[in-house]
């Protein structure tokens, strides 16, 4: 369980022996509730990435929205993998690769619903830029419809492990990875992904050393 989770269940824990003491059992009961779903939802499962070289891990628990080009005009504009988180996922986000953080930018925005296109666009996010020897990534947290609190444990210049926790998205959410043309994607929508363990791309470092030259 991640430490974002005590003040709730300080919150929560509290308000149950009010309640049960106060011999109000529905409201005891209702927080009671809150109490195990709040410890259900910042879980924090030990994940292992595999030991595959130039590999691309999810950077989140949920099930794949979109993938495809950024521009269907230009093949070469890069591709996007969308995550869709449920309240009942695992919330961590997690490093798509092993390399440093170049660049974290926050951005203000609004909260509608992750499942549409728009969320990527228009909603609270922060975009968080990973690079290594062969590769450099994008990728988002995103707010969602309850969602209203992004998280992020790390700042730029740090470095980071592949599949390394890195940050946390309250309530429902979506994540999305943007990386280069050349990658060859291993994923479809529809499938189910699960942060730093699901290979969701492949990449070869002679292709990228030509296309960065």
């Amino acid at each position: 369980m991640v430490r974002d989770a005590i003040p709730f269940l300080l919150l929560f824990g509290l308000l149950t022996l009010v309640g049960f003491l106060a011999h109000w059992p529905i409201a005891g009961a209702a927080f009671l509730i809150l109490f195990l779903f709040t410890a259900y939802f910042f879980r924090n499962p030990k994940r292992v990435p595999p030991n595959e070289p130039n590999i691309i891990v999810s950077p989140a628990d949920g099930r794949v929205t979109k993938v495809g080009p950024l521009d269907p005009s230009d093949p070469k504009s890069g591709q996007i993998v969308s995550i869709f988180l449920s309240p009942l996922d695992v919330h961590v986000n997690r490093s798509p690769i092993a390399g440093r953080i170049s660049d974290v930018t926050y951005t203000e925005g609004r909260f509608i619903n992750a499942m549409s296109a728009e969320a990527s666009v228009l909603n609270e996010q922060n975009a968080v830029t990973v690079k290594n020897d062969s590769i450099e990534i994008v990728f988002k947290q995103i707010a969602g419809l309850i969602a209203r609190r992004i998280v992020f444990w790390r700042k730029a210049g740090d470095t980071v492990g592949l599949g390394e926790l890195v940050g946390l998205i309250k309530f429902g959410s979506r994540t999305d990875i943007i990386v280069p043309y050349f990658v060859s994607l291993t994923v479809e929508k529809g499938d189910r992904v699960r942060g730093a363990t699901t290979i969701i791309g492949r990449y070869d470092p002679k292709v990228s050393a030509k296309v960065n030259k």
